[in-house]
């Protein structure tokens, strides 16, 4: 199972934090216990700035506070290869 690779697509257009990323690989991680490869293919770009409660009209933005990927439908998430096709696609599954 070297060569076979299996991956996660997404099927409507959304913001993903940091925290969705990595809690998804997580899961990923914990159900193909047997090794394999597993890749992230999103990258965070977007800062979400929030401003403080009370605060008069302008007076700047305001400050970051995550980061998060915007994704269009079709695109890869995560990317896992060296595991059996029934523990990727259960790791995947649970990953979503």
């Amino acid at each position: 199972m070297k060569g076979i690779s299996y991956r996660g697509n997404l099927l409507e257009p959304t913001w993903i934090t940091s925290r969705q990323i990595e809690t998804g690989r997580r899961a990923m991680t914990r159900n193909a216990r047997c090794g394999g490869k597993i890749w992230v293919r999103i990258f965070l770009k977007k800062p979400v700035t929030v401003r403080p409660t009370e605060t008069r009209m302008g007076s700047g933005k305001g400050f970051p506070e995550y980061w998060v990927a915007v994704v269009k439908p079709g695109r890869i998430l995560y990317k896992m290869s060296g595991v059996a096709k029934n523990i990727a696609r259960k790791a995947i599954s649970t990953a979503a």
